[in-house]
C-alpha cells in the first residue's frame, strides 16, 4: 500500500533530535533548536554581523567579497579590496558612507602653496606611480604661504597662512582645477601642522606672523570634510608649538604632532615632543615620545603603521628621517638620510613611500622632490622636480 501522507503519530518519538540519523522538528516558536553550528553546511563563513561598522584595519579572513551586516544602522558592506590594515568595504545597499582607505594616498601627491621666497598659488601633481616631474594642475585661491595639508578621499585642503589669514581651501582631486576658499580657522594663524580622519581635517598648533612667544599656539582646530563649514577647536597639544609635522593614523584613529618650535627663540633648537590626540572624541593631546632630534621647520609622512620626520632642524638644517610607532608609546629612531639637509619642507604619502622638498634649502626654496621607503628602512633618493621651487608648503595625498 502506498503511503501518500505521513501523520505524525506514525513517527517514533525516540527518532527526533539534534543527533545523528534523527528528524530535526521546530521548537513550539517555530524555531530550529540549538545545534552545533559546525555540522551546518552550504552558509557563507564570509558574512559578518555586528553592531558597528568594520574599519580598515578589519581584516576578512574571506578576502575581497566578504560582506558584513551592521545590525544597528542595517547597512551592508562587502569587501572589495583586502589589503591587510588598509581593506575598502563598499556599502551595497541603499545606503552611504563606505569605508575606506583616504590616507596615505595610491594614485597621487600633491604640493600646494609655499614661498621661493616670493608666495606661490600653485597646486602641483606628481604620480605615485611613476617617477618624475610634477605638473602644475591649478591654482590655491590666493597666494599662502607656511600652510597645513588635509587629504579626504575626494579633495586637497589647504588651512591656515602666515600671512594674518585663517582660510580653509578645498581642490578636487577628480578634476584638475583651481582651490576655492570654503571656511574659516578658529585664529588667524599660519605654521600649523596638517591631520587627517576619515571625515575631518586638522590644522595643530601654529602662530600668526611674526612669531612671538605670546602668539604660538596650542590650539587643534578640525574641519569637516562633509560640509564646508568653520572649523572648531576641539582641544589642545601638550605645549605651544609652530612648524611641526602633522601624522595620520586612520586605521588606529589617531592624528599625530611632532617635534616643532617654540617661538620664544627663532632659529632655536626646538622641542622633540610626540603628541597623539584622539579622532573618535574631541579632547586634549597627549605626551607618546620623542623624536631623536629636537628641531622644526620640517616634513611629515605616515604609512599604515608608522609616522615619519623629514629634515628640518634649528639653527641649522638636518637631513635625518626619523620614524615611530603608531601602535606603541614609544620614541622615534633615526632610519635614513636625504640627498642633502632642508627645512621649511612639505611631506606627503603613498602606500609604500614618504615623499618630501625641498631638500639642500638656502634662504629661498628649491624644486627637489625625493621619496623614502616607508615599509624598509632606508635613505631617500631624489625623483623628481617641483613646477616652482619653494619652502613652507604643504602636501597632500589621493
Amino acid at each position: 500500500m502506498a503511503v501518500n501522507k505521513l501523520d505524525n503519530s506514525m513517527i517514533d518519538p525516540n527518532d527526533i533530535g539534534t543527533t545523528a540519523n534523527k528528524l530535526l522538528q521546530l521548537d513550539g516558536s517555530a524555531k530550529i533548536p540549538a545545534v552545533d553550528g559546525t555540522l551546518l553546511t552550504g552558509i557563507p563563513s564570509s558574512f559578518t554581523k555586528s553592531a558597528s561598522d568594520p574599519t580598515i584595519s578589519t581584516n576578512p579572513s574571506g578576502g575581497v567579497g566578504s560582506l558584513w551586516a551592521n545590525t544597528t544602522s542595517g547597512e551592508v558592506y562587502c569587501c572589495t579590496d583586502a589589503t591587510a590594515g588598509s581593506n575598502v568595504w563598499t556599502n551595497v545597499g541603499a545606503g552611504t558612507g563606505n569605508v575606506q582607505l583616504s590616507f596615505p594616498g595610491e594614485t597621487y601627491g600633491y604640493t600646494h602653496g609655499g614661498g621661493s621666497p616670493a608666495l606661490t598659488n600653485v597646486i602641483d601633481k606628481v604620480s605615485y606611480t611613476t617617477d618624475g616631474n610634477a605638473t602644475d594642475v591649478g591654482d590655491l585661491h590666493q597666494a599662502m604661504g607656511y600652510v597645513s595639508g588635509a587629504s579626504s578621499e575626494t579633495y586637497g585642503y589647504s588651512a591656515g597662512s602666515n600671512e594674518h589669514r585663517d582660510s580653509i581651501s578645498k581642490y578636487s582631486f577628480s578634476t584638475d582645477g583651481n582651490g576655492t576658499d570654503i571656511a574659516n580657522l578658529t585664529t588667524t594663524r599660519g605654521s600649523g601642522a596638517g591631520c587627517s580622519s576619515a571625515t575631518h581635517g586638522y590644522m595643530v598648533g601654529g602662530n600668526p606672523y611674526p612669531s612671538v612667544p605670546s602668539n604660538v599656539t596650542d590650539t587643534i582646530d578640525k574641519y569637516s570634510f562633509v560640509s564646508d563649514a568653520d572649523a572648531t577647536d576641539i582641544g589642545n597639544q601638550t605645549i605651544g608649538r609652530i612648524q611641526s609635522a602633522g601624522h595620520s593614523d586612520i586605521g588606529g584613529g589617531y592624528g599625530y604632532c611632532s617635534a616643532g618650535g617654540d617661538g620664544l627663540a627663532l632659529p632655536g633648537p626646538g622641542a622633540n615632543v610626540i603628541d597623539r590626540f584622539p579622532y573618535a572624541s574631541d579632547a586634549n593631546a597627549t605626551d607618546v615620545g620623542d623624536m631623536t632630534v629636537s628641531h622644526y621647520r620640517m616634513g611629515g609622512a605616515s604609512s599604515l603603521t608608522h609616522g615619519f620626520t623629514t629634515g628640518g632642524g634649528g639653527g641649522a638644517p638636518i637631513n635625518v628621517i626619523d620614524k615611530f610607532a603608531f601602535a606603541a608609546s614609544a620614541n622615534a629612531t633615526d632610519v635614513g638620510d636625504m640627498t642633502g639637509t632642508g627645512w621649511g619642507q612639505y611631506g606627503h604619502s603613498s602606500t609604500t613611500h614618504g615623499y618630501v622638498g625641498p631638500v639642500g634649502h638656502a634662504g629661498t626654496g628649491n624644486d627637489v622632490i625625493e621619496k623614502y621607503s616607508t615599509v624598509t628602512d632606508g635613505n631617500s633618493v631624489d625623483v623628481g622636480n617641483l613646477t616652482v621651487g619653494r619652502i613652507y608648503a604643504a602636501g597632500t595625498q589621493v
